[in-house]
């Protein structure tokens, strides 16, 4: 196993937790209305014309003028025409530093080289898909084998949607129990069951609009850090169906948004064998970027089902997996398995799942990110990162909270998704709606604020790093979020 990780010393996510505590508790601090104005006017109105023109023509077609809600941004969204590395250029020919790295799965950086060639050679003799069985699917899923202890046989899909949807169906039929349990805040992806409670702990059905309350019944949650509340849970369950299994974000809901203690997830471990749950990891994020034996490999923990995406195609289409341990595997294969044994298996499908363009993309990645150490130089850049935003935080004393697990890092500045939800007192419910909603807007401020400055974030409080970058790039960086930071005030009322 390659020992190699991102996360040199993991965080204290107590005292991280309790800097986010204060967070939420102060008056928001976020870019002074002027320079808004100011960013607005000399920098999207003028510099970004092609874009706004484009972005409203688009509305006519594209609900919202986007098709992915990472491009929405305000004060309208940006076209980008060109990745090179750790560099975007949008439409008008502006340059920005990339730390959204297209949602995490870019860890080389963008469209590199030794990928693209690949590629190019595939389309050339091949094509991008075929319908039928592509070596590449084999080495792709021997590479992600030999590189992941508890991953004996690996199926690709799309998504990492469509992954969780898999285990899902996977766990119960392993189980033969009914209950699928998650971390509250945690994202696996927007299918019905797995939408309870995303992004804000005890949210519940609130955020999943569209979906009968129903389909819930059998989906649960557990405060994320609190393994009391997990097992609580956990037997209640056993009075009602059983536990097929526990989903975590190994890191913490929304990618380490909310940092779990080191030895969480081994505690999680404990209670799944205690209960005869399948303990599912969300690998969607850290795989193959926390390392190439993923978070798994890092925390010493053994899952029996791992959920991949982004990486596993390089960033191009088709990027999404599961993997795990042969005997639950076995659901996921045709009727009869090597064995003779009959089975029921998990209906999944996917025409366009395992294409040789996303098999030969994700293999040739795979094997650059382990030849070139990029986990680990990513995460090396994302401590320099973190440690230079803390001291632009001190410098301007702000309230505002930085911490990273590797190459994954956090700038928070309002603390949108570290409120709660409690709904045994639900006169404080409209309260907590409130805030986040209020909070969320001035998050997207600091993102124009960042974006005007030549820096991509995710959501202006995310930013991944990839072994494009440098030390003297990320000073470069910095510098950047130095004049924004400058610019922070107390937020006015009218």
């Amino acid at each position: 196993m390659d020992t190699r990780f991102a996360i040199e010393n993991y965080c204290d996510a107590e005292a991280v937790t309790k800097q986010l505590d204060e967070l939420i508790k102060q008056p928001i601090y976020t870019i002074k209305p002027e320079a808004l104005k100011d960013y607005e006017e000399n920098y999207f109105e003028k510099k970004c014309s092609k874009s706004k023109v484009m972005i409203e023509e688009a509305k006519q077609i594209i609900p919202g003028g986007v098709q992915h809600n990472l491009a929405f941004n305000y004060p309208f969204p940006l076209v980008f025409t060109k990745a090179d590395g750790m560099k975007l250029y949008d439409i008008d020919g502006n340059e920005y530093f990339d730390f959204l790295q297209a949602g995490g799965p870019t860890v080389l950086g963008s469209n590199p080289p030794a990928v693209r060639e690949q590629v190019i050679d595939l389309l050339n003799t091949c094509g991008p898909s075929t319908g039928l069985f592509h070596e590449y699917e084999y080495k792709l899923g021997k590479k992600i084998a030999d590189n992941v202890e508890t991953v004996d046989m690996f199926r690709m899909l799309g998504s990492g949607t469509e992954a969780c949807m898999a285990a899902v169906r996977v766990a119960r039929l392993a189980t033969k129990n009914k209950n699928i349990v998650k971390m509250g805040g945690a994202y696996h992806g927007w299918s019905d069951q797995l939408g309870w409670s995303i992004r804000v702990p005890g949210s519940k059905f609130t955020q999943a609009h569209g979906v009968p309350l129903y389909l819930f019944k059998h989906t649960q949650e557990f405060f994320p850090n609190d393994l009391d509340s997990l097992e609580r849970t956990l037997r209640l369950n056993t009075l009602r169906g059983g536990t097929a299994a526990v989903f975590i974000e190994p890191v913490g809901p929304e990618s380490g948004t909310r940092p779990l203690d080191y030895d969480f997830n081994k505690g999680v471990e404990r209670l799944c064998r205690k209960y005869g749950a399948l303990l599912i990891f969300d690998e969607v994020v850290t795989g193959f970027r926390v390392g190439m034996a993923c978070a798994q490999g890092y925390f010493g923990v053994s899952p029996d089902l791992t959920i991949f995406g982004k990486v596993i195609a390089g960033g191009y289409p088709g990027a999404g997996g599961i993997g795990g341990k042969r005997e639950y595997m076995k659901y996921l294969g045709a009727g009869l398995d090597s064995n003779g044994e009959k089975i029921h298996k998990a209906l999944i499908g996917g025409t366009l799942a395992a294409t040789p363009i996303s098999c030969v993309a994700g293999y040739y990645t795979l094997e650059e990110i382990e030849r070139t150490n990029a986990c680990q130089k990513a995460g090396q850049m994302g401590d320099r990162l973190t440690k230079g935003l803390q001291e632009l935080i001190k410098k301007y004393n702000l309230p505002f909270v930085a911490f990273n697990q590797g190459s994954i890092c956090h700038l928070e500045t309002v603390g949108t998704m570290h409120f709660a939800v409690n709904w045994s007192k639900p006169w404080t419910i409209p309260g907590v709606l409130s805030a986040t909603s209020e909070r969320q807007k001035e998050m997207e401020h600091m993102g124009a604020a960042y974006m005007a400055e030549g820096l991509v974030t995710l959501a202006g409080s995310r930013l991944y790093t990839s072994a494009a970058y440098t030390p003297e790039l990320i000073d470069e960086a910095l510098a950047k979020f130095d004049r924004v930071f400058a610019n922070v005030g107390l937020k006015q009322y009218d």
